[in-house]
């Protein structure tokens, strides 16, 4: 029997930290929440025998991000985002670091993305990150690896410079 109460409670407390790597792993906020829904009803669905859902739902939100990813979609695609105004210059600052960020991670593959989302968003050990993925650590590393280098190339300047 599935205990409302306590899926609601894990919502609250993890909702938000799984919308930011949704949001990291898709680069759009509004493909993020579509992402963490999905995920969070595949969590539901299998909450009474979960034993670790956090790790379900990091897994579910990549899984998901991936399978999306596979699938041609042939709509509109927003090139430019008009920013909103902000109320000083560091406001702006950080939002075109997290804004830089976000494109960058869009460069990676999906794999490589997740790696990195879940190695170094959600601080995850290598071995964690093998796990919620299903992937061996050999591949963590290497992917994180690639990923890395891939970055560090195309990053122009170092971020908050």
């Amino acid at each position: 029997m599935r205990d409302e109460a306590e899926f609601r409670a894990f919502v609250e407390v993890n909702g938000a930290t799984l919308l930011h790597a949704a949001r990291l792993l898709t680069g759009d906020h509004h493909r993020g929440e579509d992402l963490v829904q999905t995920a969070l009803t595949k969590v539901y669905l299998k909450w009474d025998r979960v034993d670790a859902p956090l790790s379900y739902a990091r897994r579910a939100l990549v899984n998901a991000h991936i399978d999306q990813t596979r699938r041609r979609w042939w709509g509109e695609r927003p090139t430019e985002t008009v920013p909103e105004s902000a109320s000083g210059a560091d406001d702006v600052d950080a939002s075109d670091q997290r804004d830089q960020l976000r494109r960058l991670l869009a460069g990676l593959a999906p794999r490589e993305r997740s790696v990195v989302v879940m190695r170094y968003y959600c601080d995850l050990s290598e071995q964690d990150t093998a796990r919620t993925l299903g992937i061996p650590v050999g591949t963590v590393k290497s992917s994180c690896a690639r990923a890395l280098a891939r970055l560090r190339v195309d990053l122009p300047s170092p971020l908050g410079s």
